[in-house]
């Protein structure tokens, strides 16, 4: 009985994994019939070239017989020609049966499957196959097509029935060309019906293969885990992520020139030398991250400035490590020059008091 949680369609990981494992959609029957319809079909066409060998290679056995009755050469051995015939319908038939069978499922090369079992040497677990529904299934399968190539031989003796006296006054080619008639017509006949019938048990296997291969939403979470990670992991290892980046985020802090506060949500740092062409944002942030940097800029002596159009636009258009806009040029550049002129007028006043005194 099919499982009733498995309602969803089998993902691509899922037919891999059964195909890895030798799971194919691939019907036996079908390999069978189209091989069985092949060998008729190359038999009737080679059959008078391989009855014309055959009848030579007789003569001359026979030839080879009279002239050394106590000696019997194996003539066959020299005239190989005579299983061309032959050769080339079974070496066509095995090319049909393969490439209906790559056909059906591609090739398949699973390592698993191969692999012993201890479970299939059980007599038990053997016996039990035998007697199971799903054995049962597959005998009555085989009975049908059965029954019907019974049925098409009876209505064939039964159509011909009044023909067959006849043949007692037949002569020898007429019984041999009657019963090459009959022979072939049963073969197609039943060939065409087992190949019908493999075609459906092909369709049968498919949907059981389908089926068997369905999961449900537990099995699509499980997979989902498994191919791309727990979720609770990967948000603990974007936690872990972001909490180093904000460490060094806050490390880069102390290498800043200026700190622009607007002055509780924002901050954004700023660091710039002589030698680079525009300043460079190192860190941004805002609420708790900002509270941070400007804990970072107090500590380190850090210049802050309180503007709060200049610290939107800045947090808004440039990511960290990203230089200034040229529009933002004028108003950063005011603000370096005011902080450098307070600096030098910090650092020349104890210079005056010095002297001073």
């Amino acid at each position: 009985m099919a499982d009733q949680s498995k309602t969803e369609q089998a993902t691509p990981r899922r037919r891999q994994k059964a195909r890895e494992q030798g799971q194919v959609a691939r019907s036996r029957d079908l390999m069978a019939g189209l091989a069985t319809m092949a060998s008729v079909l190359l038999l009737a066409w080679q059959l008078p070239r391989v009855t014309l060998a055959w009848k030579e290679l007789l003569r001359r056995e026979m030839d080879e017989v009279a002239g050394h009755p106590g000696q019997l050469l194996p003539v066959w051995r020299n005239d190989l020609g005579a299983f061309d015939g032959i050769a080339i319908v079974a070496g066509l038939s095995w090319m049909v049966a393969v490439l209906s069978g790559v056909a059906q499922g591609g090739l398949v090369f699973a390592p698993s499957a191969l692999s012993p079992k201890i479970e299939r040497l059980n007599p038990a677990s053997r016996l039990q196959q035998f007697i199971s529904l799903s054995a049962l299934s597959r005998m009555l399968k085989s009975l049908l097509p059965t029954s019907v190539i019974v049925y098409l031989v009876v209505g064939l003796v039964a159509r011909d029935w009044m023909r067959w006296p006849l043949l007692l006054h037949a002569s020898a080619r007429q019984l041999s060309s009657f019963a090459g008639q009959q022979i072939f017509e049963v073969a197609w006949k039943a060939s065409l019906v087992l190949l019908v019938w493999a075609a459906a048990d092909y369709l049968l296997e498919r949907r059981h293969h389908e089926n068997e291969l369905r999961m449900s939403r537990q099995d699509l979470r499980d997979e989902f885990k498994e191919s791309e990670g727990n979720p609770a992991v990967k948000q603990r290892i974007r936690r872990l992520r972001r909490q180093v980046r904000r460490r060094q985020m806050l490390k880069d802090v102390e290498q800043a020139t200026i700190v622009v506060t607007n002055p509780t949500q924002f901050a954004v740092a700023l660091k710039y030398g002589p030698e680079m062409a525009a300043p460079i944002v190192v860190a941004k942030g805002r609420n708790l991250l900002a509270a941070e940097i400007r804990d970072v800029a107090r500590w380190h002596g850090i210049p802050m400035v309180e503007n709060l159009p200049l610290a939107h636009a800045l947090y808004r258009a440039v990511e960290i490590g990203q230089a200034i806009p040229a529009k933002l040029y004028t108003v950063v550049a005011e603000i370096l020059a005011a902080i450098w002129r307070a600096q030098a007028r910090a650092a020349a006043s104890p210079n005056r008091a010095g002297r001073s005194l």
